[in-house]
């Protein structure tokens, strides 16, 4: 991914088995992190992960590619690497664009 303006990325979740409400937490303390590196929760939703589907989907938008680097590399972030490992069993993050309707 490399951008030098504004990028809005899809984030796909699947939680490890029995970890889905874990996994809700986590990421609930990892978005946090993202006003302060220039980015909006644009959508969260939860799904039940029934049929393989990822039990979490999120939109966000960074101001540039710095900020998104400066999210993942955030040290408060990266501290809770053992905690994400346990409960997250797969993330896909790609680039989108956003329409109405």
């Amino acid at each position: 991914m490399s951008s030098d303006g504004p990028l809005t990325l899809c984030c796909l979740l699947w939680a490890t088995p029995g970890n889905e409400a874990d996994l809700s937490a986590y990421e609930d303390t990892v978005l946090e992190l993202l006003v302060g590196h220039g980015a909006k929760i644009v959508q969260r939703a939860v799904s039940d992960g029934a049929d393989g589907r990822p039990h979490e989907v999120q939109f966000y938008r960074f101001g540039s590619q710095a900020d998104l680097d400066g999210y993942l590399t955030d040290p408060r972030r990266t501290a809770l690497a053992a905690e994400r490992d346990r409960v997250v069993a797969r993330t896909e993050l790609f680039p989108v664009t956003l329409r109405e309707g």
